[in-house]
């Protein structure tokens, strides 16, 4: 199977074997420019920015991802206008991870599509299976969150720091815990009258 088919059946959902030779060097591959990427810091936006176009599927205007980022594969991630990351984000990114305009990650956020076979002896084989995660836009996610396979949050959602989402949220409210759950509707009543 090539690496292109295989990434078909990564995406299915469908369970795939996580320990070949092609997924491995895609792998391998990915370290290496994540490397790159955060050797760059300080480097002029322009050019982050290209390294970040090598390695993640899709790249909107302004994304900053701060050291140390690190990403599975990267093919599968697709990442919107106006996005920052703090440091220490770690994506799974098997399964797909689309993140919309305008989010924000606090530091150590965890996005993890992929997850392995129950039975023992499969897992041991490399049994894999993925499903994907959608981030709306407009999401702000606070710092130590993990977000877990089948995730989608809604438009305008805020996850609360340390949280651990395995279910989905729904656009306009903050949630938190673990498990996450809504406490609230945002309402107008959160607007401070802030304008820059």
């Amino acid at each position: 199977m090539t690496l292109e088919e295989q990434r078909q059946l990564i995406l299915s959902g469908r369970m795939y074997n996580d320990l070949t030779s092609e997924l491995v060097e895609a792998r391998e591959r990915t370290v290496l420019l994540a490397d790159e990427y955060n050797a760059s810091f300080g480097r002029p936006q322009a050019e982050r920015e290209a390294i970040l176009r090598r390695l993640l599927r899709s790249v909107g205007r302004e994304c900053h991802f701060e050291p140390t980022f690190r990403c599975e594969f990267g093919f599968n991630i697709s990442v919107g206008d106006h996005f920052y990351a703090n440091f220490d984000c770690v994506m799974l990114d098997g399964g797909g991870i689309t993140i919309g305009d305008n989010v924000l990650f606090g530091p150590r956020v965890g996005i993890y599509t992929s997850n392995h076979a129950l039975d023992a002896i499969e897992r041991a084989a490399g049994a894999c299976y993925a499903k994907p995660v959608v981030i709306g836009d407009n999401v702000w996610v606070g710092g130590g969150v993990t977000i877990n396979q089948g995730v989608t949050i809604g438009d305008g959602a805020i996850i609360g720091s340390g949280s651990v989402v395995t279910k989905p949220i729904p656009a306009g409210v903050i949630a938190a815990g673990v498990p996450a759950r809504v406490l609230r509707e945002i309402t107008d009543a959160d607007k401070t009258g802030f304008r820059p």
